[in-house]
């Protein structure tokens, strides 16, 4: 096998662990938001658990980037694709990260009733899961423009946000007994703020790989 062919197997290798990393952080995203709006502590524990294997995934991708790096010695647009691989793996890995926060949130709420309708929490999620959808798709097709038109959704995801805390902060006015309740909720509002800005930063990364030129996208 030539150089060149073996360097482009090593690349399609690595952006299908990639894939496979976005999709078990996906699950991670539902399962995390799904455990808290049914109070399943089981499926709770499930993502918590699952973190151990994403991580390992991000360490797997890192270890092959570096070794594709040493002996292929890749120049120009290859080295990005492998610098922003390696980037997409450690937000990912945060995105996770965010997931079992969330997961933690519904152990120690699970003896409680819930204050209100996961609503905009649970539509923050699917947008959310959805960037990191796109951003992927993105990401394999080297598609700029894909990417930008993703990152918009971080605005949706950031204006839920900010109504899901106004919303909280009237319910601690109303009742002072729900503000435990509530701050748990606004940290969850914000997990997955969080996960939105991750998801956005592979767009950037994205652009970067197409352009050679970082674009501040959120």
């Amino acid at each position: 096998m030539s150089s060149r062919l073996s360097f482009d197997k090593a690349l399609a290798d690595l952006q299908q662990d990639i894939l496979r990393m976005g999709s078990l952080v996906e699950k991670s995203i539902y399962d995390g938001v799904k455990s808290l709006a049914t109070q399943d502590i089981i499926l709770a524990g499930e993502v918590i658990e699952g973190d151990d294997v994403i991580d390992e995934q991000r360490f797997k991708i890192e270890d092959k980037i570096i070794k594709i790096i040493a002996t292929q010695q890749p120049m120009a647009k290859d080295l990005r694709i492998l610098v922003t691989g390696m980037r997409i793996a450690i937000s990912l890995e945060r995105m996770a990260d965010h997931s079992v926060d969330i997961a933690r949130v519904t152990m120690c709420l699970a003896e409680e009733k819930l204050i209100k309708p996961l609503v905009s929490i649970t539509e923050m999620a699917k947008l959310a899961q959805q960037m990191v959808k796109d951003g992927l798709d993105a990401y394999v097709h080297s598609d700029p423009e894909k990417a930008r038109a993703m990152c918009k959704a971080d605005d949706e995801v950031d204006h839920l946000y900010h109504q899901t805390y106004q919303h909280l902060v009237s319910y601690m006015k109303r009742d002072p007994a729900t503000i435990v309740q509530a701050t748990y909720l606004m940290f969850v509002a914000r997990y997955l703020e969080r996960i939105a800005d991750h998801a956005t930063n592979i767009g950037e990364y994205v652009i970067f790989q197409a352009t050679g030129e970082w674009k501040e996208l959120n």
